[in-house]
């Protein structure tokens, strides 16, 4: 039988213009986002909106024992498991014909790295090509080593985190029995240690795990929220999983209905976790502190940073630290829990996470509102946005270039990118697609076409990342970067090997899935990612029967 775990994998990674390698970075919208550094910790769901089925369960966490090369977790775990909820990334051992386990995978390049967005895990199988060489004919990187690490549940894709931090390296993820769970192990080994956290995963894909690590070692897990009581671990001993703890609040208020995580180690290494407090039409996008020597945490801001007014709430993509040094937002304003009300696509960028202006420098009063948003394209409701699908990328000149999609005047979407040009926004088409995405629902939603940022390629020109489930799966453009025109269609780009992208379960419809390292490897040239494999969103629903585990 076949039988998947998730594995981490080694690689040596590639590039088309960029030399750095795949970062984790912001993630928000999808199972995985390639940042541009600053080292957000978090990742974030897929769409969304609607009430959360899968609650959490509480009790003591527990260490579990180690185990080589993946499927067994050992030792006893407090908290019951729920029915529904998703794995860790993972990659696959052989046998026949069930389960798939998160693995990682270690890639070293051919040539040089790329941040290009395709590793996000969402697109189908369908997606995948035969391809073994990148676009401007740089051979794709190859797999240094891969480790198992445990089977894990393949109901829909939730994001997991994983963690390299100097000759460690750390996981968090959802078992097969969906109990939230961390791991360790030290690089030169394949044997994990594991410690059952009392949280366990439903049929919610928006209930990803964040994870990260502050200054003095001690690892900070949270995770299993859709406007939900505050999810919070934190070991009481630097790099040592079995001394997790759960921490019944940070600050005790604004903490009964949150969601979406991030962890994020600011420009002065200072630990900050955002989330947002309310729900979808009506939130708060908060940022809270931590102080490492006395493990307080408190407000970084005074107010909100984005304030829905009891009337809608913004939904970000970021902070996402940019190569001209500044932290950059996208975001855009949400009336209720159905998806097609996305309107008014907006950015703010900072230069220390508490002082905000718009792209043209002017001062944002916080909290920021509709009424005082920088607005990129004033995108009515009901035109062809969703939140999650807004991402900033970067010219040659480091000036911020924010993507989104939304209809044109045919009725079609189509991607569009807009860039501060004389002080103001200036937004351009670069797809000519014949073809209407009609966003509209509520839960997590199969996200038919993904957006990736735009990054210089050779001089004058840059790349452009796409995802499309109706026009051949993942590609690119290249687009003139004076213009932001489309010049030509160059096919899709991959950072790892495509062979990672074959399916092996034999369950039908399964999906690879992928997150990026948000740690640092020690050794130059060498990228580590998590590969696992799961059904697609299917709207928070649960499935019937349960698949096998991955």
């Amino acid at each position: 039988m076949i039988r998947k775990q998730i594995r981490i994998a080694w690689l040596f990674p590639f590039c088309l213009a960029s030399c750095a390698p795949p970062a984790g970075g912001t993630g928000t919208g999808g199972n995985t986002a390639i940042g541009s550094g600053g080292g957000v910790a978090g990742t974030g769901g897929n769409s969304t909106g609607g009430s959360s089925t899968g609650g959490t369960s509480t009790g003591g966490a527990s260490a579990g024992g180690a185990s080589t090369g993946g499927a067994g977790t050992g030792g006893a775990s407090t908290g019951g498991a729920s029915t529904g909820g998703s794995g860790p990334p993972t990659d696959a051992a052989v046998t026949d014909g069930a389960p798939s386990d998160v693995s990682v995978d270690t890639i070293s390049p051919d040539r040089n790295a790329t941040r290009d967005g395709s590793v996000a895990g969402d697109a189908d199988a369908s997606a995948a090509t035969d391809a073994t060489r990148s676009p401007d004919g740089g051979a794709l990187g190859t797999i240094a080593s891969t480790v198992d690490i445990s089977d894990v549940f393949s109901g829909h894709p939730l994001p997991f985190a994983l963690v390299t931090h100097g000759n460690q390296q750390f996981v968090a993820f959802y078992d097969a029995n969906q109990q939230m769970t961390a791991g360790q192990r030290t690089l030169d080994s394949t044997t994990w240690k594991f410690a059952k956290l009392p949280s366990s995963v439903g049929w919610d894909s928006h209930n990803y795990i964040a994870m990260a690590i502050d200054s003095a070692g001690f690892i900070h897990i949270s995770g299993n929220m859709h406007t939900d009581p505050l999810v919070y671990f934190r070991s009481t001993a630097p790099l040592d999983v079995a001394t997790f703890q759960k921490v019944a609040s940070m600050l005790g208020t604004n903490e009964q209905s949150c969601t979406y995580p991030q962890f994020i180690h600011g420009p002065r290494d200072e630990f900050i976790y955002a989330y947002r407090d309310g729900n979808s039409g009506d939130g708060n996008y908060i940022f809270n502190i931590y102080d490492v020597p006395t493990k307080k945490w408190s407000r970084l801001l005074n107010s909100a940073l984005a304030d829905g007014q009891g009337l809608r709430n913004a939904y970000p993509v970021g902070p996402t630290l940019g190569p001209d040094g500044w932290w950059h937002l996208v975001y855009v304003w949400r009336e209720s829990s159905n998806a097609n009300s996305n309107h008014d696509l907006s950015y703010a960028r900072s230069k220390d996470l508490v002082n905000w202006q718009s792209g043209d420098g002017r001062t944002l009063t916080l909290p920021i509102t509709l009424g005082t948003s920088d607005i990129v394209d004033p995108v009515p409701q009901n035109g062809g946005m969703i939140n999650n699908n807004t991402v900033v990328g970067f010219d040659s000149q480091n000036r911020a270039i924010v993507t989104y999609h939304k209809f044109d005047s045919a009725g079609n979407t189509q991607l569009y990118n807009a860039r501060i040009e004389s002080g103001r926004w200036i937004t351009r088409q670069a797809s000519n697609w014949n073809y209407r995405w009609a966003i509209g629902g509520t839960g997590t939603l199969v996200f038919q076409i993904r957006v990736f940022g735009a990054r210089p390629d050779a001089p004058g020109s840059l790349v452009q990342p796409w995802y499309h489930m109706q026009v051949g799966g993942a590609s690119a453009f290249r687009l003139d970067e004076a213009t932001l025109t489309t010049t030509a269609t160059i096919g899709r780009t991959l950072p790892y090997p495509v062979s990672l992208e074959r399916v092996e379960s034999t369950t039908a419809g399964m999906g690879v899935r992928w997150q990026a390292d948000s740690g640092n490897s020690p050794v130059p040239g060498i990228n580590y990612m998590l590969r696992w494999e799961t059904l697609a969103e299917n709207q928070d629903q649960p499935r019937s029967p349960v698949p096998p585990p991955t």
